[in-house]
């Protein structure tokens, strides 16, 4: 089969080598021509025999929406359209009615495997018609990690997404919580060898996990993360997983409280703390700490 995929970064690099280890042509565009296999989004279109498929892997937003908008422009009827990157299920709503105006199909693809995706095989979750999820069939098989389970169609336009979207949250909570274990267990004097206590988790307990297997590494590396500082970003979809949770009163303590504890992590004075610093020292006359 043929693909052309636009995106060729960390993720899409490595998908493109996958695809090709698979059997299949890939044809790829990147705006950094040293990755590109072509030199515009036209040149690409051209270069595929119809119908076409063409995954779209670049940032959620802005790009993903121009990338779209110049496809729909040289696409055919019967071609379809794969969003790849962490788009939000809304957009893809509207992208499937504009392409469909065209008689261009859509289908949306949550993608998770990061930088180990080549060699282990990439967690699927796709929506959209199952017209158009055949015709890119054979690309989610030779994406997929090996064995009956790692993909699913999860329902139509937009749940793909909202089911990676999901994922993501739970990955937060899940992150969060080996984190604040792992400092607890760093304070008390008791505990010598906490990397080893990590360590010792990572067979038998219930708590075991690829996300814990990726605690030792880093501990392995920097045994007291000495060398990072305690600043986490957010990538979106724990912020769009939470306003879902509103949207449909589904209680999410845990992924919420995940996604303010990043926010906290970029204060370096935590400006909320200094007022629960005076409200301690107005009504019990706790002392409080000057700059």
């Amino acid at each position: 089969m043929e693909l052309g995929l636009v995106g060729l970064g960390k993720m899409g690099g490595n998908m493109r080598e996958r695809i090709r280890r698979a059997g299949h042509t890939v044809i790829g565009y990147d705006r950094n021509p040293d990755l590109a296999d072509v030199h515009s989004l036209e040149e690409l279109v051209g270069k595929l025999e119809g119908p076409r498929v063409v995954w779209v892997m670049v940032p959620a937003g802005a790009a993903t929406q121009s990338t779209i908008d110049e496809l729909a422009e040289l696409l055919e009827p019967g071609d379809v359209v794969v969003d790849g990157g962490n788009s939000r299920w809304t957009d893809d709503e509207k992208h499937a009615e504009e392409l469909a105006a065209k008689g261009i199909g859509f289908v949306d693809c949550g993608v998770s495997g990061g930088v180990w995706g080549l060699e282990n095989g990439y967690a699927l979750m796709y929506g959209g018609d199952a017209e158009n999820v055949a015709k890119v069939q054979p690309i989610f098989d030779a994406l997929k990690p090996e064995g009956d389970s790692g993909a699913v169609h999860a329902g139509k336009v937009g749940a793909g997404h909202f089911a990676k979207m999901v994922h993501n949250g739970i990955e937060y909570a899940m992150m969060q919580a080996y984190a604040e274990g792992w400092e607890l267990l760093e304070k008390v004097d008791s505990v010598t060898d906490v990397r080893e206590v990590f360590r010792s988790w990572q067979e038998g307990t219930v708590i075991r996990s690829w996300l814990l297997d990726l605690a030792v590494n880093a501990l392995d590396e920097d045994e007291h993360l000495d060398g990072l500082r305690g600043y986490a970003q957010d990538s979106g979809e724990g912020r769009w997983t939470v306003e879902a949770a509103i949207d449909h009163a589904v209680p999410l303590p845990a992924i919420t409280a995940s996604l303010f504890a990043r926010f906290a992590s970029r204060q370096e004075d935590s400006p909320q703390m200094k007022m629960v610093a005076a409200l301690r020292n107005q009504f019990g006359g706790h002392a409080v700490e000057k700059k």
